[in-house]
């Protein structure tokens, strides 16, 4: 049995190890201390423990290895990830943005579309929505996908992988911009004004997007709206999160990610650049 290893312990890393220990997988999660994780669905009231073991005195390897830290924590990491791979480990790097997958020093090493939607509250991890990884198709990542079928985490290999990316990017662009910005999780896209700054939001990214060679259909921006209206009212972004508990933010792997692109594509995008500027009086 292949051996799965997770760094990180929050909404995402649980999420994963979770899955993967419901289907009877050799899974171990990492984190910066032992510890222990409660993880519930947001529409079970069931807990469930997860043991946590702390990154730096580990030295046993593993097959394949999640990371999923957050942009801004991936340098504190880097030194101990030699410690529990092998030369034929496989890494699935799990972050919203882009930019940071050269950083890993390994011949395999991927980069997943995230779509796992979650919340850390002290130990405790409530999973809202979605439990999938989208991958660019080799054989490494199908090989994973065979291993993974029978548990609830769904990895998709797909061969319009960069049109996912962006995707994704386009999302991130839009709801992580106005959730962070007002402090507020989904429910502020109630106000109508906030509604209209997202949305040029995503008109924007999508311009940065086709400047970059990846197309999409004319209604994208409302297909991304009616999925921001599916959201729990509750239910915050990582950065709005990292907002209001006062941690550093991704916006260099986000918005900065996009903005530098429409810059030296020379676009015009008033939106990204003024939202972006207000982001960043906060790193």
């Amino acid at each position: 049995m292949k051996k799965f290893g997770i760094i990180g312990p929050g909404a995402v890393g649980s999420a994963i190890a979770f899955a993967l220990i419901e289907s009877g997988q050799h899974v171990t999660l990492f984190g910066k201390e032992n510890s222990t994780v409660t993880f519930q669905d947001y529409n079970e009231k069931k807990h469930h423990e997860i043991p946590v073991h702390a990154l730096q005195d580990t030295h046993s390897n593993v097959d394949i290895l999640f990371i999923a830290v957050k942009t801004t924590q991936l340098d504190a990491i880097m030194p101990y990830v030699s410690n529990i791979i092998h030369a034929d480990s496989v890494i699935i790097l799990t972050q919203n943005g882009y930019g940071q997958l050269e950083k890993l020093n390994h011949p395999h090493k991927y980069q997943a579309v995230v779509y796992i939607s979650g919340q850390k509250d002290g130990s405790l991890i409530t999973h809202y929505r979605d439990w999938t990884l989208k991958l660019p198709i080799n054989d490494h990542t199908l090989s994973l996908q065979q291993m993974t079928q029978n548990s609830l985490l769904n990895i998709e290999c797909l061969e319009d992988y960069a049109q996912q990316v962006w995707y994704k990017l386009i999302v991130n662009l839009g709801i992580n911009t106005v959730t962070a910005l007002t402090r507020q999780p989904a429910k502020v896209l109630q106000s109508e004004k906030i509604k209209s700054l997202c949305f040029n939001l995503l008109i924007e990214g999508k311009l940065i997007a086709q400047a970059e060679g990846v197309s999409f259909d004319n209604n994208l921006e409302e297909s991304i709206m009616r999925i921001y209206e599916g959201y729990p009212d509750e239910m915050g972004t990582s950065m709005y999160y990292d907002m209001i508990n006062h941690r550093p933010l991704e916006t260099q792997y986000i918005q900065g990610y996009m903005y530098h692109l429409s810059k030296k594509h020379q676009l015009n995008t008033p939106y990204l650049d003024s939202t972006y500027a207000l982001l960043n009086t906060f790193d």
